[in-house]
């Protein structure tokens, strides 16, 4: 349970900083930080398990993602930038483990630092989601049912190619788990890297 103390105390982090967003982007300020309204990603990612369970996991992990700025940081401190809040469609084939796939979704926040004049962008993530596994109970250390809610905490840096084009790379950690549902509950935790490939409206 402690992990979900972690999450949801993200989620609130990122709910405080909109509380102090600064002002929005207008016609006049607009040159003052470029932050897109509306923006939709296909993601990659490469995950391993790392801690807590005894299978060796390994899964391809895809992302359609769709974000909405949600307040923007103007002031001249490390943290200017800008909200976004995202939400995910996941799929992701097991390449190595007792199930075969794994799908859902997530919801969750994403804070970009964008400094004057870079076209390197760090940002931070976090959500919470649930889906499906086709699990197998008799297994040692496989999940115990198919509906699963899971934790996605991403970091990493965006490279602005154009106006409305970036990609980014960065390191992704999923957490799976049935909340105690079952017993045992062996959950998942991976970690591995990320690429992806950003429109921006």
């Amino acid at each position: 349970m402690k992990i979900y103390r972690v999450a949801i105390a993200l989620v609130f982090f990122f709910m405080a900083s909109r509380a102090f967003a600064g002002t929005q982007i207008t016609n006049e300020n607009a040159g003052v930080l470029e932050a897109p309204r509306f923006e939709v990603a296909l993601e990659s990612a490469y995950l391993l398990g790392v801690f807590g369970n005894p299978n060796s996991y390994e899964i391809g992990a895809e992302f359609l993602t769709a974000r909405v700025r949600w307040g923007v940081v103007q002031s001249d401190s490390w943290l200017r930038g800008y909200n976004q809040f995202y939400i995910s469609a996941v799929a992701e084939p097991i390449f190595r483990g007792p199930e075969n796939h794994y799908f859902g979704l997530n919801f969750g926040m994403r804070y970009n630092f964008a400094r004057p004049g870079s076209r390197l962008i760090p940002y931070f993530s976090g959500g919470l989601g649930l889906g499906w596994i086709d699990s197998h109970p008799n297994i040692p250390g496989a999940q115990g049912q198919d509906f699963t809610f899971n934790i996605l905490t991403a970091a990493g840096i965006s490279y602005q190619m154009s106006k409305h084009w970036k990609l980014n790379a960065g390191i992704l950690y999923q957490h799976l788990s049935n909340a105690g549902q079952t017993d045992p509950n062996p959950s998942l935790n991976l970690l591995g890297p990320q690429v992806g490939l950003n429109y921006s409206f």
